[in-house]
């Protein structure tokens, strides 16, 4: 397509991220794919000026879009390209109408995160270690399900964070708020095993709770797949992550005291919303236990 008013502003707004916002090469370039679809289609249309585009037009593309089983995730992000770029022509005195104002892409649908139910972690927890290894792995997991931590919460642990006597546990989560969490029983006898044999691993000076086989702190892409083998070996059958954990023990907690604002708290969430997603998961579960139980609706044996 020859040059137009279109491709100009285009390329003047990704040097504007590249250079003035800063933005990552990886995050220009994903603008750049995303822009370059409207302004083909905005091409194909005869409309040569970002100026020109309307409200019914960008209502159209993202209908176009919809119908090629483009995913509302990939709309959302499409309609977030739109909307900065409109911002800089404004900005620029480029434009003064702004198209994409009130418009929303389709809501996405959001998928329920996996579990593990309690038997599928017994088989993986109650495993034996038998290496300095094996035995951090354990505490690992055993941490993350007893605590609800997060991947970057559980790497940043310091040796100094953990007491014996004192099954409390503080941790910096998002936005650099800091929550206390409870410990288990389980999760502290597995960090005394490791605590006991953390020695032959770190090195002399290494502060990290946690710590690779070359003796400094433990990368967060060791954990997970670390725990991907661990559960493999152990036959799990879903592929689990440390989410998935953190996942099971936000579950396993509102299922058994109903209390989601509690939940909240120990998930260190800023809004409740968030959390609420479990509520989803619950409900399937009493939903199974009902159709299990209820004599009208089990199905009847052939």
């Amino acid at each position: 397509m020859p040059d137009s008013g279109l491709s100009f502003w285009l390329a003047r707004f990704l040097l504007y991220l590249r250079h003035e916002r800063r933005l990552s090469g990886h995050t220009v370039g994903s603008y750049q794919r995303d822009l370059e679809r409207t302004l083909q289609w905005c091409g194909d249309r005869e409309i040569l000026r970002w100026q020109d585009l309307k409200q019914h037009q960008v209502r159209d593309y993202l209908a176009s879009r919809h119908r090629q089983g483009v995913s509302g995730k990939s709309l959302q992000r499409e309609l977030s390209a739109l909307r900065s770029l409109y911002r800089y022509l404004m900005r620029e005195g480029e434009t003064e109408q702004n198209p994409i104002q009130g418009i929303r892409a389709p809501r996405v649908q959001r998928r329920l995160p996996a579990t593990l139910d309690a038997d599928q972690l017994g088989r993986i927890l109650d495993a034996n270690g038998s290496t300095p290894l094996e035995t951090r792995d354990l505490a690992m997991m055993e941490l993350f399900y007893s605590s609800g931590l997060r991947l970057a919460e559980l790497v940043s642990l310091e040796l100094q964070d953990i007491d014996a006597r004192d099954p409390i546990l503080v941790v910096t989560g998002k936005g650099a708020k800091t929550r206390h969490l409870p410990v288990g029983r389980m999760a502290q006898q597995a960090l005394q095993r490791w605590i006991i044999v953390r020695s032959d691993l770190a090195a002399v000076n290494e502060t990290a709770l946690f710590v690779s086989s070359r003796g400094t702190r433990i990368h967060p892409r060791t954990v997970q797949q670390r725990i991907a083998r661990w559960a493999k070996t152990n036959h799990a059958a879903l592929h689990v992550h440390p989410h998935m954990l953190r996942h099971s023990f936000a579950s396993h907690l509102l299922e058994s005291s109903g209390d989601l604002r509690a939940v909240q708290e120990l998930l260190g969430h800023a809004d409740i919303s968030t959390t609420q997603i479990y509520t989803h998961l619950d409900f399937q579960h009493l939903a199974q236990v009902y159709d299990n139980a209820h004599p009208r609706a089990r199905k009847k044996k052939c």
